[in-house]
């Protein structure tokens, strides 16, 4: 499961709410218009704006926005240059991390990024240091209510998922980043409601947090995902259900 993945799963334990919607907004915006530069503007044709438009259509991001996001990013419209640029560094207890970000500002995002890490115990590391931790792939999550293992195995594999993973109360499907749509698709046919579907970075291995190390962890990937220009957190952190549920009901 990854570090992403986890997190999520974590705030959906502790019932965090998501950043304000205007917030929201803006991210959803700068990733479709990154997607659409990269890929053009044809969904059908574009994996990455495909599943950029989706999440913002189920957060009801205006479609308005989302087709001048689009205009934007094929140029159709004028706009700022944005940037996509991955940050690597070190949470807490040594924790690995990618930061995904866009940014109109790379010199104030880099700052701000450094600053954020460094008050919360991390600190930025070099280009490669931990990036060789992490591997891309199709990650699709499904709540246990849904659906039995066996059923999901069938379907998934089928489509061409690569392995199906019991964690806490959801299955995690991984796939190759080619077949995550078919697998979606999949999955969608048989009336399968996925609580996401995303191209996600993987780690080989998870560092287990002491509770100190968990509750700066918890506050680092808060603050991270509140900055503007920061689209998604990938660690290789993992904090037992013992901590998380003492650290949620404090």
């Amino acid at each position: 499961m990854s570090g992403h993945s986890k997190w999520a799963t974590i705030k959906r334990k502790k019932g965090a709410t998501d950043a304000k919607r205007g917030k929201l907004f803006s991210k959803f915006v700068k990733e479709i218009t990154i997607a659409a530069r990269i890929g053009g503007g044809d969904i059908n044709a574009n994996p990455r704006l495909r599943t950029a438009v989706d999440t913002a259509r189920a957060a009801s991001m205006p479609n308005d926005n989302i087709v001048r996001a689009i205009k934007k990013g094929t140029g159709e419209l004028e706009g700022e240059m944005i940037e996509e640029i991955t940050y690597e560094g070190y949470g807490p207890g040594g924790v690995a991390m990618l930061i995904e970000s866009t940014t109109d500002n790379k010199n104030r995002t880099v700052a701000e990024i450094r600053h954020i890490l460094g008050r919360h115990g991390g600190n930025l590391g070099e280009t490669g240091s931990v990036g060789w931790i992490f591997h891309k792939k199709g990650l699709i999550v499904v709540d246990k209510t849904v659906a039995s293992e066996e059923k999901l195995m069938e379907i998934a594999l089928e489509a061409g998922a690569e392995d199906i993973q019991d964690q806490d109360s959801e299955f995690h499907i991984t796939t190759t980043p080619h077949d995550l749509e078919n697998v979606k698709k999949a999955l969608s046919a048989a009336k399968i409601n996925l609580i996401s579907a995303e191209v996600s970075m993987v780690p080989q291995n998870y560092m287990k947090l002491n509770e100190a190390e968990s509750e700066r962890m918890l506050k680092l990937m808060e603050a991270l995902e509140d900055h503007d220009d920061v689209n998604k957190v990938f660690a290789n952190f993992d904090i037992p259900d013992e901590i998380l549920n003492k650290l949620s009901n404090a």
